[in-house]
């Protein structure tokens, strides 16, 4: 997985009474570890996502996004993602979006090969980097 190299007023340490949710999960074929800030968190995942592990891949971060006032879906180290990964992934936005979590997927070359295909509007909220996407956050916390 990609280091983070995120400042501790980004990324503090976890707060006990944060997020009871496990900071990691895994299938036969990915992994992702959950990273947490004050109101928000990084889940960096790897490996491979398909239809045997994409439902459970979504209940997990849909459980993280139930604590979370931003969700920041680092994707830049899967090996592959096919369109059932897809389909989860714009469910996990579309839930974001309608409960005001800012929600923003960091592609790396699998994501974007399949966002060609599958997002060809750029529906799906991307970002450059795990910093831009944090950036966005702090414009943001900036705006309220």
């Amino acid at each position: 997985m990609s280091a983070l190299k995120l400042g501790a007023s980004v990324l503090p340490s976890r707060r006990i009474d944060t997020a009871p949710v496990a900071d990691t999960w895994e299938s036969h074929t990915a992994r992702c570890v959950t990273r947490w800030g004050r109101a928000g968190a990084v889940i960096s995942l790897d490996g491979e996502i398909d239809a045997s592990n994409a439902d459970a891949l979504g209940d997990y971060v849909q459980q993280c996004a139930a604590y979370c006032e931003w969700l920041v879906l680092d994707l830049s180290d899967l090996e592959f993602i096919g369109t059932t990964g897809f389909s989860v992934l714009t469910t996990i936005t579309s839930r974001c979006a309608d409960a005001r979590i800012y929600c923003s997927t960091v592609p790396g070359p699998a994501v974007t090969r399949l966002l060609r295909i599958c997002d060809p509007t750029n529906a799906l909220p991307t970002s450059a980097s795990v910093s831009d996407a944090l950036s966005g956050v702090q414009g943001l916390r900036q705006a309220r």
